[in-house]
């Protein structure tokens, strides 16, 4: 993101998992403040991401969605994968998906970030 208060905003975020631990009201709330500040730099798909993380929080509780793969997984590993995911607390991975959200010039982290989408919607 280009505007430097989301930049603040995403900081902040990090900061707070960090310091503060995991809270998903305070962590919900500042997705949508975010989400606000995408839908003005007009990125659908990390306006989508944002919703979707936002959503997948409140319905879960938790961040359950691993790191993508840079690798092709054959079926068995990723069941095995989404059966760990969907039993613990992600926070790398959310950690990680924060981190793409501040620069989505670099190809790679936009690819990143619509493979997390894939991964919402298929949870």
């Amino acid at each position: 993101m280009e505007n430097p208060s989301a930049q603040k905003l995403i900081h902040k975020i990090q900061l707070d998992l960090f310091k503060k631990g995991f809270d998903v009201d305070i962590l919900v709330a500042d997705l949508k403040k975010l989400r606000d500040y995408s839908m003005e730099e007009q990125n659908p798909v990390l306006t989508k991401a944002l919703r979707l993380t936002y959503e997948h929080l409140e319905q879960n509780g938790a961040f359950l969605i691993p790191i993508p793969d840079d690798e092709p997984v054959d079926e068995e590993t990723e069941l095995v994968a989404g059966e760990a995911a969907a039993n613990e607390n992600n926070l790398e991975s959310l950690d990680y998906l924060l981190s793409l959200f501040t620069d989505l010039t670099k190809k790679n982290n936009l690819l990143d970030l619509k493979e997390y989408n894939k991964a919402f919607l298929a949870f």
